[in-house]
């Protein structure tokens, strides 16, 4: 019986663990993202949420086919810039056929240095120049949980 208890002190041990370290891995991520600026007044699209670390940042939101304009088979294009309005990159994300009234998510995860602030613009094409290299999405709750218990079995 007292092996019992031990190991499920253990076990309680690791899992308490696995959410500090989970939980301090988050905050200490988040808390390093800085708000970035917008610099243009493309009504269409509805941007909640620009930030940007030194190395990398996110951009999420919504594109709204408000019916002024056909947004079908156009392109979003977001331009960015350092703080001295020096050009860093740019992107161009494709928008579904869109009804009138229909919205678009928008997610896009980028990894330039420094910067401070972006423009917003549609356009009819997108040209064969470089685009800046997305980052993959972020990991899930789950996927961060099975990668750390595999670690741990690795450890162990």
């Amino acid at each position: 019986m007292d092996r019992m208890k031990t190991f499920l002190i253990y076990a309680l041990i690791v899992v308490g663990f696995i959410i500090l370290s989970e939980f301090l891995i988050n905050v200490s991520l988040n808390s390093q993202y800085k708000d970035i600026e917008r610099t243009d007044q493309t009504s269409q699209v509805q941007i909640y949420q620009a930030e940007a670390t030194l190395v990398n940042g996110r951009i999420r939101g919504v594109v709204t086919n408000s019916g002024d304009v056909d947004l079908s088979n156009k392109y979003i294009k977001i331009d960015f810039y350092s703080e001295r309005d020096v050009f860093l990159g740019r992107k161009y994300i494709q928008i579904n056929q869109l009804q009138k009234d229909e919205s678009q998510p928008l997610e896009l995860f980028f990894k330039l240095q420094d910067v401070k602030n972006y423009s917003v613009e549609i356009v009819d094409e997108k040209p064969p120049e470089e685009e800046i290299e997305l980052l993959p999405n972020d990991l899930t709750t789950p996927e961060v949980v099975v990668a750390t218990a595999f670690v741990l079995l690795i450890l162990w």
